[in-house]
């Protein structure tokens, strides 16, 4: 992991799931992340705990469907490091239902966090990274992102979106200014993204596949592949999903 070591990576929604892994992998392969969330007290006890292992960490509390809280998130960055390496997009919400259920409020959430927020950290980052001509977005998507089922359109929606918003980047900015793009996408794992759902009928169904999910390192090792290829390499697409699920 010689690629990573010195890196400045943000990693939002990092307070926990994929966050949380993700930040513990790549502070122990010597990277400088910054975590962001809403949750403060959560993020200082990931920070602390990062410290405590040798590693280098450091916190801010940010919202990702504020744009001028990832503006702030990446200043911050800035201000501490000089540069920003790694920006990972990986806030998100799954509040799924039937569309029949009319839950208005659950979509607007989604398509807030999934994707206004994925813009918006690319919106924040993008300037920065464009001047160092160098740098990697990494962007969480899902194996919804490719396939619908239903109670998950609108999720899944958000999903495809991202997919395209990442190979849109890389079209855009991979010769132009080196800055790579990649996307992740993970099956069920085991994080608190089914915490959000409110549909009787998807919770049931969720609490079936509960026990199914894969460990939140599995992807934050997808993660960290991606960042050490050498900068020559880009890294456009990972698919990781649990073997026991068709």
């Amino acid at each position: 992991m010689e690629n990573i070591q010195n890196k400045v990576v943000i990693i939002t929604g990092a307070s926990s799931g994929i966050g949380e892994a993700t930040a513990k992998l790549l502070a122990q392969n010597g990277a400088k992340v910054v975590l962001a969330a809403r949750r403060e007290e959560r993020l200082n006890a990931i920070v602390n705990e990062i410290k405590q292992g040798g590693g280098e960490a450091v916190s801010v509390k940010a919202d990702v469907i504020s744009a001028e809280d990832m503006q702030k998130l990446a200043k911050f960055a800035l201000n501490t490091y000089g540069r920003i390496d790694v920006w990972v997009n990986n806030a998100g919400v799954m509040p799924s239902s039937r569309l029949h259920e009319l839950r208005v409020g659950e979509w607007d959430q989604m398509i807030d966090v999934n994707i206004k927020g994925v813009l918006y950290g690319i919106a924040a980052v993008l300037p920065a990274m464009r001047e160092q001509q160098s740098g990697h977005i990494i962007n969480l998507s899902s194996t919804a992102g490719y396939q619908v089922s239903p109670t998950n359109a609108v999720y899944a929606a958000t999903k495809f979106a991202v997919r395209a918003i990442s190979e849109g980047l890389r079209l855009e900015e991979s010769s132009a200014s080196r800055i790579r793009s990649t996307l992740i996408a993970p099956g069920l794992t085991k994080t608190e993204l089914f915490d959000s759902i409110t549909s009787p009928e998807v919770q049931t169904i969720a609490n079936q596949l509960s026990g199914v999910g894969i460990s939140p390192y599995s992807i934050a090792r997808a993660i960290a592949f991606a960042i050490n290829e050498p900068d020559d390499t880009l890294i456009s697409e990972i698919m990781v999903r649990p073997t026991a699920l068709p």
